[in-house]
């Protein structure tokens, strides 16, 4: 049987698309708006890995689906580049010793190599990479558009804090208590940050998912994350143990206003506002040491379920605008200071947090809401409750229908609840809610789990926020002509600790003259994520040679929206929701024309490895096992039996697949077809070398 001479036919065929510009893509005022395509692949971080057999499976796909468009007479733009800035080529550079615009320069020209040896038919000549000049100018000018809009503040806020990263990190990027790049717990700290307002469009953000192509799955992580809720926000007033009030009052959020009756204490986020003014003279030492403690904490471990919870008493009460009741203040980690307004009003009988820690510090549970269930099991009507005259002998014969002795689910029929016994949930809610309104003390509201965003790094390798700090100007913007601002070229750039950049050490960078006042002024010496570089990159492969603009209005008309975008279920949350808010607030501007960037998206599946597995479930490096049999495998060194099992590829596991070795092996076309003959795009499932060396076997009879 004739060979596949692969090793010949592969590299002249790319060498001549590359030579010819064969992919390059043009913006041809003949094609009708609906024969023009834009494909997207998410660009790779250039790692010094290079790629893994992961990334051509979504690179394949596009591909395919391009060359088929244009065999169709589409008009096709299919750009690739890299999204070069950030923590991980910082910390790779600090690990080795080298510089990381060095580090990143080498591993960009090996990503390039390694893409090109699989002949995607990418458009070579849009090629970016976000840790250039030409490209961070123009992310620096959008970010002083959002400046300029509103939308980017400056405050002291706690933040999460990386200890080995040294250096803050947005609620995205803290997974399970810990850092998404190294993995250290996360602790908080309160520092100097810079702010986007994402939580401006958090409506925009959720309403229009409904219209987008996407899977279900990254639409409800979007939502959730989002996380709106309807409530009302109810206003205790302080007062001391005797029941007189002090002035102060407390703001509490709510989903539940008609559980009101039910709430036995207030809890309160260590960091609020009024916490140090709560704390009795007799508490105040208690209540310092315990917000020092809650400070070391992350959010996650805070609000965990099922940890232990913590409070302490601070020497206040407030009083229940329902009935008057007197009922403790009390500082709780578990409450967020990030979320609603920083304290809640704790309804222990129907919600589990709250039980739990009353029980740990023995606070009453007063139970404010019977299911239908339990109306039923003794024999019970909604309209009985309501009736005045018979609800005292009802709570006479069926006392265990208003006991709380347990945490019971919050739905139902309002007992224990003066007027508003025997209303249901929803009703009981827009009753009670009604009544605070009129009395000066209640209103509706809206609340969101989502969060500004923390949008600077106390790190070198990011983008300058190109703005100076003036002692009599305050914060003043660069004018664009200014820009880029670039980073200094320096050798030391380790991060301080001290929660300041290592840019803050670089006096020559640091001081010049106020853009306002020309009198001596200090340059910002936070840096922007790696996000940034992400959040519109897409744009500019429309124009990648404009030095004016991001990219010329005629350029975004002709291409936007992406029309189908192809990545990692990774960035489900992060990139996806960023580049949205974005998109949303240029598009107010009027620099884009679509609301929307990517109208539809498909999450390509992880490609995933076989690895060793002890019997305590802890893996074990390839380089460190034995097969002793067909499918039996020891631990060499210990000889203890390892399963083998299917896991994510790690480096440190040796279980990653270089498709340099499988192209050189087998070729180009053996490793496509491999990806795509592996499963569904959307599955993830295992790499098996064997597969690989069937569809090779399969191109050589073609070939004959």
């Amino acid at each position: 049987m004739s060979r596949y001479p692969f090793q010949t036919i592969e590299p002249k065929w790319q060498a001549y698309w590359e030579q010819h510009k064969t992919f390059r893509a043009t913006e041809d005022p003949e094609f009708p708006k609906e024969r023009r395509r834009y494909v997207l692949d998410m660009f790779p971080y250039p790692s010094a890995e290079g790629l893994h057999v992961g990334h051509p499976e979504g690179y394949t796909a596009t591909d395919i689906y391009c060359r088929y468009l244009r065999m169709n007479g589409y008009n096709v733009l299919h750009p690739m580049g890299f999204d070069s800035f950030g923590l991980p080529a910082e910390n790779y550079a600090l690990k080795t010793g080298a510089h990381p615009a060095r580090t990143t320069e080498a591993n960009i020209a090996r990503f390039t190599r390694q893409i090109k040896s699989l002949g995607f038919s990418y458009d070579w000549d849009r090629c970016l990479s976000t840790c250039e000049p030409s490209y961070y100018r123009f992310t620096q000018r959008l970010f002083l558009l959002l400046y300029k809009k509103g939308l980017a503040y400056e405050a002291e806020t706690p933040i999460n804090w990386c200890p080995s990263c040294l250096t803050g990190l947005a609620n995205e990027e803290v997974k399970d208590g810990r850092c998404e790049r190294c993995g250290s717990a996360v602790t908080r700290k309160t520092i100097r940050q810079w702010l986007l307002r994402i939580t401006a469009y958090a409506e925009r953000l959720l309403e229009d998912l409904d219209a987008l192509d996407w899977p279900e799955s990254v639409k409800v992580m979007q939502r959730n994350w989002i996380g709106r809720s309807e409530g009302g926000e109810i206003s205790f007033r302080i007062a001391g143990r005797d029941g007189t009030p002090t002035g102060d009052a407390l703001a509490v959020y709510t989903t539940r206003p008609d559980t009101l009756y039910g709430a036995t204490y207030l809890a309160v986020a260590p960091e609020h506002p009024l916490a140090a003014k709560l704390a009795s003279p007799e508490q105040k030492q208690a209540t310092e040491a315990y917000a020092a403690r809650a400070a070391r904490k992350s959010d996650l471990e805070r609000s965990a379920l099922a940890k232990d919870k913590s409070g302490v008493f601070t020497g206040s009460y407030a009083l229940n605008p329902a009935n008057g009741a007197l009922i403790p203040v009390w500082l709780a980690d578990y409450v967020l200071v990030t979320y609603g307004t920083g304290a809640i009003m704790a309804v222990p009988a129907h919600d589990e947090r709250d039980w739990d820690f009353a029980r740990a510090f023995g606070l009453p549970a007063v139970k404010v809401v019977a299911s239908e269930a339990e109306l039923r099991a003794a024999g019970v009507s909604a309209a009985e409750l309501r009736d005045e005259s018979r609800a005292k002998g009802i709570k006479e014969k069926h006392p265990e229908l208003f006991e709380a002795a347990e945490c019971t689910p919050a739905y139902g029929y309002a007992i224990n609840s003066d007027w508003c016994d025997g209303l249901p949930t929803t009703a009981a809610k827009e009753f009670i809610l009604s009544k605070l309104e009129g009395e000066g003390v209640g209103k509706k509201a809206v609340n969101y789990k989502l969060r500004d965003w923390v949008f600077s790094r106390q790190r070198y390798w990011g983008e300058p926020i190109p703005l100076m700090h003036c002692p009599k100007c305050g914060c003043v913007p660069l004018a664009e002509e200014d820009l880029p601002l670039e980073l200094p070229r320096v050798e030391s750039y380790q991060p301080t600790g001290t929660g300041e950049s290592p840019l803050a050490g670089i006096a020559g960078w640091v001081n010049a003259a106020c853009p306002a006042c020309g009198g001596k002024a200090k340059r910002e010496t936070n840096t922007m994520p790696q996000w940034a570089g992400s959040c519109w990159y897409f744009l500019r492969y429309l124009d990648p040679q404009n030095a004016a603009e991001f990219a010329s209005k005629a350029a975004v008309d002709y291409w936007m929206p992406v029309d189908l975008y192809v990545g990692g279920a990774e960035h489900a949350v992060l990139h996806l929701l960023y580049a949205r808010f974005w998109h949303k607030a240029l598009y107010d501007l009027g620099a884009v024309g679509t609301p929307e960037p990517f109208k539809r998206l498909v999450n390509q599946g992880m490609i995933t490895s076989f690895a060793y597995q002890r019997a305590n479930k802890t893996l074990v490096p390839a380089d460190c096992v034995s097969e002793v049999a067909p499918d039996a495998f020891v631990e060499r060194g210990t000889g203890e039996k390892l399963e083998r099992v299917v896991a994510k590829m790690s480096k440190s596991l040796k279980n990653v697949v270089n498709p340099d070795d499988a192209v050189r092996e087998y070729g180009a076309d053996s490793v496509r077809l491999y990806e795509m003959f592996m499963g569904p795009l959307e599955a993830s499932k295992p790499w098996n070398t064997q597969g690989l060396i069937g569809v090779h076997r399969f191109l050589e009879k073609v070939w004959a």
